[in-house]
Parts: C-alpha cells; sequence; structure tokens
C-alpha cells in the first residue's frame, strides 16, 4: 500500500497518496518542545525581559501608549499578549484612556468586529480603543524620512505620537523580511502606503539580499529597523511557534535583542537541509492563510526564494488551498490578481512590472510572475477555480488531480516530490553540490 501523507487544508487537511513512479520525502521543521502552559510563559517573559526594565518599570503614568498588535492574517497568541501588556500598563499607573491598541493591518483589508474580538478578547474592546491602521490615510500617517537605502519611512501617527509603543509579532521565515516579528508588525503593519510600496518594489525583490531566513544584508530588514527606531518602537512581545502553531517560545523586551534571540532559537528549528531539489512541491498552507489566494500562493513563492530553490525549473508545485475569499477581499489582493489577468506570460509581465512599478499589493504578482516564470503553479481543492485560472495557475478538483496535472506538464511518471506540509514555517536549505 502506498504510504500517504497529510497536508493541512483549512481548518482540517487533506490526505493523499503518490501515484506509481513518485518518490516522496517528507520535509517537516525540527520538532522542539512546546510550552504547555502559554499564559504562564508570558507573565514569565514579562517579568523577565531582555534587555529592557519590566514594562511596569518603563512605563509612566500619564503617558500615552500605542501597543500595535497583528491582524487577521498571523495566528499569533494577542489573544493571551495584549491582556498581558495592558495588565503590566495597569501596573505602572497608566490609564485606560491614555491607550490605544492599533491593529497592524498594513494593506490588508480592514479587521472585522469579530476579528478584533478574536484578537484582543471582548473585555478589552469594551474598555479600550482599538483601531485599524489605515495605510492610505495622510491624517494618520507621519513623515519619518527616508532610510540609508533611500525607502521613505511613514508611519502611524498615533504610535509615532505615543510616548511608549509597544508591539506583539510571531517570529518565523518571511520573504522579504528574513524573519517575521520584531519591528515589521509597527514597521509595515503600520506603514504608510509609501513605505510599502518602496519596501515592496521589484528592486527590493530582485536585491540578492532579500531572501527568506536572511536579516544580515537585508534591506528590508534595515527599513524595518529604522521605521521603528525613528517611531519610537522600546517594547516587544513575541512568540516562535513550532508547524503546528504551538508556542515554542516567548521573549520580551528591547526590539533588538529580543528578535534576535527568538531568531536564534527560531533558526534551527525552521531550517531543513534536504539533499537536493525535486521535480514536485506541495506546499501546503492551513488556515487562516489559505482562505485566499493572495495569501496562500505564498506557500510557493517560499520554497522558490528559500536560499537555493526547492523546485528544479520546469517543475511544479502544488498548493492545497480552499481559497474561499478568491483572491482574497482586501484592496492589495484585487491589485493582485488585476496585475496577473492583464498579462500574456510571466517574462512579459516581470518586464513591465521592472519598467513602471507597480502599487502596494501587486508585489505579490510580480513574485508570482518570477515563481511562474520557472514552476508551474496548481492550486489543489479551491473553491474558486476562475481566480485560480485568472492568476494564470492551474485550479484542481483535488490531490489525485493535482499530481496528475503535474505528472503531464513535466513529460514523464518518475518524478521526486517533495512534501512541505507547513511550507510558510519550514525552510528547505537545498545541500545539493
Amino acid at each position: 500500500m502506498n504510504e500517504r501523507f497529510q497536508v493541512p487544508f483549512g481548518r482540517e487537511s487533506l490526505s493523499f497518496s503518490l501515484p506509481e513512479g513518485m518518490t516522496g520525502r517528507l520535509i517537516e521543521s525540527q520538532p522542539r518542545p512546546w510550552l504547555p502552559d502559554i499564559h504562564a510563559a508570558t507573565r514569565d517573559a514579562l517579568a523577565r525581559p531582555i534587555g529592557s526594565p519590566p514594562l511596569r518599570d518603563l512605563a509612566r503614568p500619564g503617558q500615552r501608549v500605542c501597543l500595535v498588535f497583528t491582524d487577521a492574517t498571523r495566528l499569533a497568541q494577542d489573544d493571551i499578549f495584549v491582556p498581558a501588556l495592558l495588565a503590566e500598563l495597569e501596573a505602572a499607573g497608566i490609564h485606560d484612556r491614555d491607550i490605544t491598541l492599533l491593529c497592524g493591518v498594513g494593506m490588508h483589508r480592514p479587521s472585522t468586529p469579530e476579528e478584533k474580538q478574536a484578537k484582543v478578547g471582548a473585555r478589552v474592546l469594551e474598555r479600550y480603543r482599538v483601531v485599524d491602521h489605515d495605510a492610505r490615510n495622510p491624517e494618520m500617517l507621519v513623515d519619518l524620512g527616508t532610510d540609508p537605502s533611500g525607502i521613505p519611512l511613514w508611519v502611524n501617527r498615533i504610535a509615532h505620537e505615543a510616548d511608549l509603543v509597544i508591539a506583539t509579532g510571531v517570529v518565523e521565515p518571511h520573504q522579504y523580511a528574513g524573519y517575521s516579528g520584531g519591528r515589521k508588525t509597527l514597521a509595515i503593519g503600520a506603514a504608510g502606503e509609501a513605505t510599502i510600496e518602496a519596501t515592496h518594489g521589484p528592486w527590493m525583490i530582485d536585491h540578492p539580499g532579500t531572501r527568506l531566513g536572511r536579516t544580515h544584508g537585508n534591506l528590508f530588514h534595515q527599513a524595518l529597523v529604522e521605521s521603528a527606531r525613528r517611531a519610537g518602537l522600546s517594547f516587544i512581545l513575541n512568540v516562535v511557534q513550532d508547524d503546528h502553531k504551538r508556542p515554542v517560545a516567548v521573549f520580551a523586551g528591547a526590539p533588538q535583542p529580543t528578535f534576535q534571540a527568538l531568531v536564534d532559537l527560531a533558526r534551527p528549528m525552521y531550517e531543513v537541509p534536504v539533499p537536493r531539489a525535486f521535480d514536485v512541491a506541495v506546499a501546503g498552507v492551513g488556515y487562516p492563510k489559505d482562505e485566499n489566494l493572495y495569501q496562500a500562493c505564498r506557500a510557493a513563492s517560499y520554497l522558490f526564494f528559500a536560499p537555493t530553490p526547492v523546485v528544479r525549473d520546469g517543475g511544479v508545485i502544488i498548493v492545497p488551498a480552499p481559497t474561499p475569499e478568491g483572491a482574497g477581499r482586501g484592496l492589495g489582493e484585487q491589485r493582485f490578481l488585476e496585475t496577473m489577468a492583464r498579462t500574456a506570460d510571466m517574462t512579459s509581465l516581470l518586464a513591465d512590472l521592472r519598467r513602471t512599478g507597480y502599487p502596494p499589493g501587486a508585489q505579490r504578482a510580480f513574485i508570482m510572475a518570477k515563481v511562474m516564470e520557472k514552476c508551474a503553479v496548481i492550486v489543489a481543492g479551491t473553491r474558486t477555480p476562475e481566480v485560480v485560472r485568472a492568476a494564470h495557475m492551474t485550479p484542481a478538483r483535488d490531490m489525485d488531480e493535482a499530481l496528475a496535472v503535474a505528472r503531464d506538464l513535466i513529460g514523464r511518471p518518475n518524478l521526486s516530490v517533495a512534501i512541505v506540509p507547513r511550507a510558510l514555517l519550514t525552510l528547505p536549505v537545498v545541500r545539493e553540490g
């Protein structure tokens, strides 16, 4: 009987076997003990912060505080982190009226009331001011100048004018920043459209330093550092999760040493050596990233933008994703689809976007064009096949059909297949040669 593999699919999973002639290799992040009591770990992190006094000693009565938290596209423990941070501020004597909770949506759609409640809890919503960032509203933004590489730095006015700025986040591999978390919740989640456009522009994506897992020599990461410094970010509370989204470490403290400590812990867990590139990769995503194509196709680009592409040129990447929201409901998601739909071929699209540039959101079209210039992308189990076709990807009813299409596209039955159940939380590092 053929070996069966399992990958996330929405809130559930898909099980499948490989056809005769295909040889599979399961690639998962390294196991690490997870925290059985996230509440206790959070209290411990806040009691012993890295490179900073405890928050209750850092804050002063009368200060205005801005707490930036992640939006619904991140499965962070904000429902635990935010109340814990607010308890520290209360212990410091900060009044409720002096605290604003800012949801760092970046260029994603605004968060719904249900999403806000899931993120911070009903009691917090009733007691504190909770607002979404708006990257396109000039009245909500402050110009912080440009960073050394010329990137314009705009940030949310509430955060900049606060006396104390705090952020939550998740440290995990990130296509632009190398690793997410740290300063990114503020510097991108609460950035202006001009900053997001510049940091996601073609020159940034083409830069050799813009790779998964790389922070040194990474201009995107350097822009985050500078923006957060000028905006006044003082304290972060971040988590590292395993590939089942279970927390394995929670650290708090000053942005730089806290972020670096979490990256040092995360790197050996997420980065997995593999002996060679593959003909086909099955790139699992899972909820909430597979709710729309904009987010789900990150799985394909993560494997492509690994230090060495995981799939050979001419290969196929299969993304199992239901995508009930289609491309996605936000402005950036719609720009992605519109940009993909207008092209005839990926090489022409890349040349056009390098020449003209693009607005925030359309960077995903540029990224996917780079992927699809070399590899085909199949979306298995999608409920919105017309959207997948419009984006020049191939819809498939299920994994069996997706694997059959991959075999036909490559033109031979004997294929090597990488099965990466959680492609956004696993960084295969090819050691071939």
